[in-house]
């Protein structure tokens, strides 16, 4: 069954919490995509996974490029699935269709936001309606994800 987890970023920015999960994702060999709201986002996403690190980078391309397919990452603005990767990231108030074809679905939002808050929440109840298990992450004091719900 597809988890659908919730990350509510309160105490880092997306800029430092996706680079990790992904990271996290890529040590159990999972193939993912990650959806921006735009085009112009996934440039700033492509230009990050390229330089959050000063050891290395994070393999990846876009959805666009010929060698999509290859890739363990792709980042896209799209509902597309071009790597056949088993989770999908949402960001910034992106949307996905057949959450249910991934083995994980992963909303990350600014909880310093309310509209995107707002939004988390119908996509929470949306999931549920659909039958799919949900998980709720929250960072504590010192910065762990604790799970919620």
């Amino acid at each position: 069954m597809t988890e659908v987890h919730f990350y509510y970023l309160q105490r880092q920015p997306l800029e430092k919490a996706l680079p990790q999960l992904i990271e996290k994702c890529l040590e159990r060999k999972w193939h993912c995509v990650v959806q921006a709201s735009s085009d112009e986002r996934v440039e700033a996403l492509d230009a990050l996974l390229w330089t959050y690190r000063d050891d290395g980078f994070m393999p990846h391309g876009i959805d666009r490029e010929a060698d999509a397919a290859e890739m363990p990452v792709i980042l896209t603005a799209k509902d597309v699935n071009p790597n056949g990767a088993q989770v999908r990231f949402l960001v910034d108030g992106a949307t996905a269709e057949n959450l249910a074809s991934y083995e994980r679905a992963i909303f990350l939002f600014d909880g310093n936001d309310p509209d995107a808050v707002d939004a988390a929440r119908d996509n929470w109840k949306e999931a549920q309606g659909e039958g799919l298990e949900t998980i709720y992450w929250q960072q504590d004091a010192e910065g762990r994800w604790q799970k919620k719900a």
